[in-house]
């Protein structure tokens, strides 16, 4: 039996082409897939955290707000390394001083002690020792002194020398004594320094890995040399003093010149070794680190800072430059850049000093 077709699909006609009609369904679905593609691609924008790459990672602005933050963690391990500088090298001139007294101490002992043999020689040769003399030559001065009140035969310059000598000892043990402990706190203190340059190294190391993962154009702005160079015909703000005035000539002379951390220069700085060097030249000797430079002179309102003020930064006093007049400061900012003009608020200030 043959089957007929069915109402709902009537035979085509020779020639004829059914037209295609969109399905309700796959209309449906094609537009969904398109939405859905976009709210994907809408939320993985929205996912992605403030300061990220799209493309994964942190961006550009992220990883110099890091760089940022380590060259400032560097900056007050190197302040903390001028610190323990600063100690070492006073502690080694005090183990140096204690020495050579105890050596002059030493010295005094012995002439003092061959003053002794020799009258201990006259008295053998005129017919024997006197048993006072042969105490203090056998034994201690303490133990002569508590003997010598009960001889009679002792006589007042004997036991002036004999006082003497036992003068001399104490300051010799006690110039010993105080040279062994600044020998011993003057190792700490290296172990100390140590210490500090290490965390230094670590975070310039973390920095500079971060460093090379920002574009090669972003890495060049950062090394610029100032923000703002001189304007020629500004308006010079008068010095307070003629040391103020020399010491501002000596800092925009260094201008240019290379950031080193622990240096003082003439030819590389940190931001205290530019700011204690500048005014060295003036005569005037500061502090080595900017918390020690927090305290060198009369605090003034920064609205009334004059040239030459010293411009300390951050809450724990760890940058320092110099204002210079017109609003900016010079200062040796950071490990990559150079000794630069910037403004006198970039960054919180804690105090403006005036030596």
């Amino acid at each position: 039996m043959v089957s007929q077709p069915s109402p709902r699909h009537a035979p085509r006609r020779p020639g004829s082409r059914r037209r295609a009609q969109p399905s309700g369904l796959s209309g449906l679905g094609t537009r969904v897939t398109a939405l859905s593609a976009a709210a994907g691609a809408a939320a993985v924008l929205t996912a992605a955290p403030a300061g990220a790459d799209p493309a994964g990672g942190p961006s550009p602005a992220a990883l110099s707000a890091r760089v940022d933050r380590l060259y400032a963690d560097a900056e007050r391990a190197t302040e903390r390394y001028n610190t323990a500088s600063e100690r070492v090298e006073d502690l080694r001139e005090q183990v140096e001083r204690a020495q050579d007294g105890a050596a002059r101490d030493q010295a005094r002992v012995n002439r003092m002690r061959g003053d002794l043999g020799s009258l201990a020689s006259a008295q053998y040769r005129s017919g024997g020792i006197d048993p006072a003399l042969a105490l203090i030559l056998s034994e201690g001065p303490e133990e002569y002194l508590a003997k010598a009140a009960t001889l009679d035969r002792i006589n007042s310059r004997q036991t002036a020398k004999l006082k003497a000598f036992r003068s001399a000892v104490r300051a010799l043990e006690q110039q010993r004594t105080e040279a062994g402990g600044k020998l011993a706190e003057l190792r700490r203190q290296r172990e100390a320094l140590g210490e500090h340059r290490e965390a230094v190294q670590r975070k310039l190391a973390a920095a500079q890995r971060l460093l090379n993962r920002l574009p090669r154009e972003e890495r060049s702005a950062r090394g610029h040399a100032s923000r703002g160079a001189e304007r020629p015909g500004a308006p010079m703000e008068p010095a307070p003093s003629p040391r103020a005035a020399a010491a501002v000539a000596a800092a925009r002379g260094a201008v240019g010149a290379p950031y080193a951390w622990g240096q003082a220069g003439p030819h590389a700085f940190d931001c205290s070794g530019l700011t204690s060097w500048a005014y060295a030249r003036a005569g005037v000797f500061l502090p080595r680190t900017s918390q020690g430079q927090l305290h060198a002179g009369r605090h003034v309102p920064l609205e009334q800072a004059l040239p030459g003020d010293l411009v300390v930064y951050r809450s724990d006093a760890s940058h320092v430059g110099m204002y210079v007049g017109g609003g900016r400061v010079v200062h040796a900012p950071r490990p990559g850049a150079q000794v630069r003009y910037d403004p006198v608020g970039m960054m919180p200030v804690a105090a403006v000093v005036r030596p």
